[in-house]
Formats: C-alpha cells, structure tokens, sequence
C-alpha cells in the first residue's frame, strides 16, 4: 500500500512544454506541472505575464523555468520554441498544447479574417508544434495533452469558428493517437466546460454580461457551477504523467457535466 506522500501523479525529471502559459489553463497548468516536479519550458505571447508564470513556478521548484515567448502562428516561432526547448533541455516528455482563442460570431457574422484567425490559433498552431515536436517526443515515448472544449464536442450557436476549431482538435488528437501508438507516444485532450478565465472577456464579454454568463452554469452545468483552472490542470496532469500510461485517444470532458445534458 502507497504510504500518504506517495504521488500517483508525478512529472519528476521530465521536460514538459507548455503554450498558453501566459494566462488561464496554460498558466495553471505550469504551476502545478512545477509542483509536481517538471523541467518546463514555458510559450506564450504576453511576455510581462509569462515572466509572472514562471517566476511563481521557480518559487514551487525551485528550477527556472526555459521562457521562449512569442506568437506560434508565427511558423518561425514554432520552430524556435521546439528548437530552444530541446537544445536547452536535450529532450522533450510532453508537450502541452493550450494556447488558444474564442471569438464570438455566427455563420451570418463571421468574417474570413475572424475564422482564420481562430483556425491559425487553435488549429493550425497545434498542428505545426506537435509536427514538429513529435520526433523528440518518440525519443522519450513520451505524451501530448491537447487543450480542447466541450464546444468540440457539442454544438452551441454563436461561436462557430470556435466550435469547428476544437472539433478539429479532438479529431486531430485520436488521429495523432493512432499514428503515434506503435511509436508508444500518447495523445490525448482535456475538453473543458465554462472555467473562470479572461478567454471570455478578451471574446468580447462585459463584466455584467459575463457574470450573467457564469450564472447561466446553474443550468448548463450538471453540477451547478463553472470550473476552476486547477481542476482542468489536475486532469491535463494525470494524462501527461505515467499513471495515465494505458489512455491515448481520449477527449476528456472537464465540464461539470455539461457534455452529458440535454434539454427536457
């Protein structure tokens, strides 16, 4: 029997990247990635605020944390990032791909520039980094712990671009997982329900318009209430870790329940 400071989750000594990490469920994600032991190496596009990420991760480790900022639909910069954490590091464990945007908008209202936008994000982005990132990562056999959304996996009207892109994401996390299986690397993804962030006040949402929108989880959410980033960042740990070694394909509702609800 494990005694009580035994860790069933556990990244000691692994490399983990980590986009998104400016804000949100990157940032979480990389402080308790740091907790848990984590050499990280840390992208995200506001600079001041990924400097703030990785000094709270030095006070939880103890290590500093590889900092390698900028925009990844820049294709130069998913080239450094990959290139900067392996030179630094010399190998790559997991890589987590949480950088993303909402935008608002309908099949009436969405401009080209506006679904471009979202698809280079949240899409094409992903795609690239984890092309890139995949031949270190068979080196390793290590894991890939996409960041998608309930909205991938149900239809809500008024964020369509948002929603084909995280369909676009589960479905590119059970290809990968395929293809990756043989080589022992797994992909799997975290879809969350609504959580406490700014992705929906950078969408566009006033502060009164978005605590009615958190109100609205009384009903949406089977369990009466948004989530945390915490507990998105526990899921996204466990299948980053090897206590998850036997889960590849998976997309992980984290949504209090909302994934399982129709209207009566």
């Amino acid at each position: 029997m494990a005694e009580s400071g035994d860790q069933i989750v556990s990244l000691r000594g692994k490399v983990c990247l980590v986009t998104g990490a400016s804000s949100g469920i990157g940032a979480g994600t990389a402080l308790l990635f740091a907790r848990l032991g984590a050499r990280l190496a840390l992208n995200g596009r506001n600079e001041e605020k990924l400097k703030e990420t990785a000094n709270a991760c030095e006070q939880l480790s103890e290590q500093k944390p590889l900092l390698v900022s900028g925009d990844l639909v820049d294709e130069a910069v998913v080239r450094r990032v990959v290139e900067e954490t392996v030179a630094y590091f010399g190998q790559l464990d997991v890589l987590v791909n949480s950088g993303g945007i909402l935008t608002m908008g309908t099949i009436e209202n969405t401009t080209l520039d506006d679904f471009d936008r979202v698809m280079n994000i949240n899409v094409r982005a992903i795609f690239y980094l984890t092309h890139l990132a995949v031949p270190h990562l068979i080196q390793t056999k290590g894991s890939i712990v996409n960041v998608s959304s309930v909205n991938g996996q149900r239809s809500f009207p008024g964020v369509m671009a948002y929603c084909m892109s995280k369909s676009a994401v589960d479905q590119m996390t059970r290809c990968a997982a395929l293809e990756l299986a043989s080589k022992q690397v797994r992909v799997n993804a975290v879809c969350p329900g609504v959580i406490i962030t700014d992705v929906h006040r950078r969408a566009g949402l006033n502060d009164e318009q978005y605590a009615q929108f958190l109100q609205r989880t009384q009903h949406t959410h089977a369990l009466g209430r948004p989530g945390t980033v915490d507990e998105v960042a526990r899921m996204i740990a466990f299948l980053a870790s090897d206590a998850a070694s036997f889960i590849t394909g998976v997309t992980v509702p984290v949504d209090g329940g909302r994934h399982a609800m129709c209207p009566r």
